[in-house]
């Protein structure tokens, strides 16, 4: 399936590509448009303006994802916490991970083009998750 995001990403596309590649449909192919109306008839649009799969109220796209495709792990609520916060800086969650996150995705963004990022930063969640999870397990910071 084919999916649609704005261009030059940042931390909640690529968290949102990430969990859309790792728990929805790992066969994802993603299409980077500068504007929502260039979006392919044949692609599902995330975190744009006015789309499903994008800021629903006070969540941002990443939660949205959550919900709306019933991903109920508390690993990955951890993670939207995160992601929120890392995109959203509203203190909705205690997330001290959130601004090492964003400082990771700006750099990336920096560095590459966008299938680049998303490249990269799919092992970074990978690792945050396998963290979150085992945080989760022991009831305290893993060694």
């Amino acid at each position: 399936m084919r999916w649609a995001t704005r261009a030059g990403i940042h931390v909640d596309r690529a968290a949102c590509a990430w969990l859309i590649r790792r728990f929805v449909d790992p066969d994802a192919e993603f299409v980077f448009v500068a504007d929502p109306a260039d979006v392919p008839a044949d692609a599902t649009p995330f975190d744009m303006r006015g789309v499903a799969l994008g800021h629903i109220g006070g969540d941002c796209s990443f939660e949205t994802i959550l919900r709306v495709h019933g991903l109920d792990d508390p690993v990955l609520e951890r993670i939207g916490e995160i992601v929120h916060e890392a995109d959203l800086d509203d203190g909705r969650f205690d997330a001290p991970e959130a601004p090492g996150l964003d400082v990771l995705l700006r750099g990336l963004s920096m560095t590459g083009d966008d299938e680049r990022t998303l490249a990269v930063s799919g092992p970074l969640f990978d690792g945050l998750y396998e963290y979150t999870r085992r945080r989760l397990l022991l009831g305290r910071e893993p060694a």
